[in-house]
């Protein structure tokens, strides 16, 4: 497999292009500005596009889904608790940048739900806190997790906006993410890829003083 990063848009969010190299396909994550950018790089892939997935709504995650999605004729999975936002510009916070999007997934996904996209097996695991619906997406036998803006390399994701809940992102964390096997490798939502055994050693949100009771 290969995992292929852009960082597109004002925020600087991480897209990512996961190639199966033997199949010639791919599925696309939060392809989330700049379309002409994630469309080059799924050129260059030469693999064939199968599926966009949304670790969450937010604008910076989803502005581009409507021109890859027109473009490669393919659907979009999202978490089922996070139609809601995905629906509401001003939840999705994109009314405040001036330019609307509105997604409505065609594929739900419930938390622990497994399914295959581009040959991957793909697991779906709710981790509400940076919003209601935030799902990370774990390929158990790649060994990779991607984590959205549940979990950055030596933070987590901000609470404060629509649907937001700082108690919430933490349990997450220790009960979804913490017990996953610590070689996982994780891409995040914003910044460089990272370690799970490296998120254990230095990343005081994993547990200590951080939780809130």
């Amino acid at each position: 497999m290969k995992v292929i990063r852009r960082t597109v848009g004002e925020v600087e969010t991480n897209c990512y292009i996961v190639v199966n190299e033997k199949l010639g396909e791919c599925f696309v994550i939060d392809p989330g500005d700049d379309e002409e950018i994630i469309i080059e790089a799924i050129e260059d892939s030469k693999a064939v596009p199968k599926a966009v997935l949304l670790t969450h709504g937010h604008f910076d995650h989803i502005y581009g889904v409507e021109s890859i999605v027109k473009k490669y004729g393919i659907e979009v999975y999202a978490s089922e608790k996070e139609a809601p936002l995905l629906a509401d510009p001003e939840l999705n916070c994109s009314a405040y940048y001036g330019r609307d999007a509105v997604v409505i997934p065609e594929n739900y996904i419930e938390d622990g739900d497994v399914f295959e996209v581009a040959g991957f097996k793909i697991k779906g695991i709710n981790t509400p806190g940076h919003t209601k619906g935030s799902m990370c997406f774990y390929l158990e036998d790649e060994g990779i997790l991607f984590s959205g803006d549940t979990l950055f390399k030596g933070s987590v994701g901000r609470t404060d906006l629509p649907t937001g809940n700082t108690h919430l992102l933490l349990e997450s964390i220790r009960d979804k993410i913490v017990v996953l096997p610590t070689s996982t490798k994780i891409y995040p939502g914003h910044g460089p890829e990272t370690e799970l055994d490296y998120e254990k050693r230095n990343n005081s949100y994993m547990y200590g003083d951080n939780w809130m009771e």
